[in-house]
């Protein structure tokens, strides 16, 4: 069998449309589960004992279900409460509860390995709990986990791939589609591999300067 590229290259404005698909995919559930990370955490710290329960609840729930049952669910049963949603938005959706699940339990490990005495000094101020977690803890927290959080958002970032189960537009539905096409697959799917790693060092990078940047204790 003689490889040829050359149909890859022919349909490669697809595969950087279907590229920018994913990092779109990927950047908006990263929002997303950060939001739900720093929010459940929280909650899970509060004086509610139901609002406690119930991020525990969702955590257990999230992190111990495959990601293709969770978007499986979220596409498919949500219609039968009336909630219909088109692919991409059931993807972000999917991706940000499954990634912010995870978020959680980093996030808390952080908040938990900053000092009492900080909650403590923020008390003897007349800061509220709420004022006490944005204000004091949150921010040591997540420069202590940041590396962990890097690595649980570059692998959202190549779960996007799951997407394509539902018919979101990404790089692997287009990858597909040009496979189906053309029968390359080995070329196809080879030169996917190779933008997705392109795509991960990318992540990794921005990360590594959001790191030095937002993160760095100050030198003199």
């Amino acid at each position: 069998m003689t490889l040829d590229f050359g149909v890859v290259w022919a349909r490669w404005p697809e595969l950087l449309m279907g590229l920018g698909g994913t990092l779109f995919l990927a950047v908006s559930g990263m929002i997303l589960a950060l939001v739900i990370g720093v929010l459940g955490v929280a909650v899970r710290r509060s004086d509610s004992r139901i609002g406690s329960a119930l991020v525990i609840a969702f955590v257990e729930l999230i992190r111990n279900t495959p990601f293709l049952v969770q978007i499986f669910f979220i596409f498919f049963a949500m219609p039968l409460a009336g909630l219909r949603l088109n692919p991409t938005v059931t993807a972000i959706i999917a991706l940000g509860v499954n990634g912010g699940a995870y978020a959680i339990e980093i996030i808390r490990g952080g908040v938990e390995s900053i000092p009492t005495g900080q909650t403590e000094a923020g008390l003897a101020l007349g800061l509220r709990q709420g004022e006490i977690f944005r204000k004091i803890i949150l921010k040591p927290a997540l420069r202590a986990v940041f590396p962990s959080l890097a690595s649980q958002f570059i692998l959202l970032t190549l779960t996007t791939s799951i997407a394509t189960s539902i018919s979101a537009f990404e790089l692997t539905s287009v990858a597909q589609r040009i496979d189906g096409d053309t029968f390359r697959s080995f070329e196809v799917y080879f030169t996917i591999t190779a933008m997705y790693l392109a795509l991960s060092w990318f992540v990794m990078s921005l990360f590594a300067l959001i790191s030095r940047a937002a993160f760095t204790y100050p030198t003199r």
